[in-house]
């Protein structure tokens, strides 16, 4: 069994989470589960989170996906290969 899992690291949400979600809303169809996290309270709301991608699909466009969100200012996303 073999999964691939896309992390996406989002330094500044107000700035980067437009592009962001456009960026996965293109690539909605290899998005096999999405997690998002950030600490939060209705009175103070963190402006960075972390996106957890279960994706499935051609490893070139996985690799694609990863690259385009590199692109964006105050994000880092790496994917990773688990398989037992």
């Amino acid at each position: 069994m073999e999964k691939t899992v896309l992390l996406i690291l989002v330094n500044d949400r107000k700035e980067s989470a437009v592009t962001v979600q456009k960026i996965l809303t293109d690539w909605g169809c290899t998005i096999k589960t999405r997690l998002g996290i950030h600490d939060g309270t209705l009175d103070n709301c963190s402006n960075s989170g972390l996106i957890i991608l279960e994706i499935v699909g051609d490893k070139k466009k996985n690799e694609e996906i990863t690259r385009k969100l590199n692109l964006v200012k105050n994000v880092k996303a790496q994917l990773v290969h688990l398989s037992v």
